[in-house]
């Protein structure tokens, strides 16, 4: 049978947008709830090292006045962790982080970064917290996520996004459809984002064994032209055209 395919929303560059000019317009927390009136499932939100989008603020007034579940991004980093054990978000996305990216560059290095990873996974689920790793799509690092205890993975799409169509577009949608498959086959949630846009959000949508897409960027970029609630209603609607007769629970 196949699943619902869950939206999850990033508002970082509602924050970015913000932050260009101070203030607090326009609200990160304003966009989530906006979201959830245009059927998103789960607000995402990165606080990362230098503050550049996302506030400690915001993730406050997130926990507190949003009725959306919240995805904490964040680095595997000390100060992270006890910013995520305090607030015990519904989830926590553990990222790659360096501090001169523009964004997020690839995936963690699972397989490589076990002894390091392993107490972070370990302490967040035992706060009750559902700990996912953002990986490339590559077997070594789901079998290193499932040796460390982690529930749920993120496939980084961000090369098939990139890819031009055609052959190469292909091969990077094959590497998705199989590193979901190989998730689902020993007991892993799979989720996948970045770089998700309209032309390339079918596919991966289509595949049965993700569960759960994360997308901003596009969304805060093209609700510049038709509106946030425009933006994400015809994402879902995209999303929902993939996996036809499938009902929202």
């Amino acid at each position: 049978m196949t699943r619902y395919l869950r939206l999850g929303v990033n508002i970082d560059h509602v924050a970015t947008l913000r932050n260009a000019r101070g203030g607090r317009h326009p609200d990160p927390l304003r966009a989530a709830r906006m979201a959830a009136e245009a059927g998103a499932d789960g607000i995402t939100a990165h606080l990362r090292e230098d503050r550049r989008h996302i506030r400690d603020e915001d993730i406050d007034r997130l926990m507190a006045e949003s009725a959306l579940p919240l995805n904490l991004e964040m680095a595997a980093t000390e100060e992270m962790l006890a910013i995520a054990l305090r607030h015990r978000p519904h989830a926590v996305c553990l990222v790659p982080e360096k501090r001169t990216e523009v964004t997020t560059e690839g995936g963690l290095d699972v397989d490589g970064g076990r002894e390091h990873l392993h107490r972070f996974v370990q302490e967040l689920g035992g706060a009750g917290v559902r700990v996912s790793l953002f990986i490339d799509p590559e077997v070594r690092h789901i079998e290193a996520a499932r040796d460390i205890g982690a529930p749920v993975v993120e496939l980084h799409t961000g090369a098939y996004c990139d890819a031009a169509p055609g052959a190469g577009r292909g091969s990077e949608l094959t590497r998705l459809s199989q590193a979901a498959a190989h998730a689902a086959a020993i007991g892993i949630e799979c989720h996948a984002g970045h770089g998700i846009a309209y032309d390339t959000v079918g596919p991966i949508a289509a595949i049965k064994t993700i569960a759960e897409l994360n997308i901003g960027h596009f969304l805060v970029g093209e609700a510049v032209f038709v509106g946030w609630h425009e933006a994400l209603r015809h994402m879902r609607e995209l999303m929902d055209a993939a996996r036809p007769g499938v009902e929202r629970p």
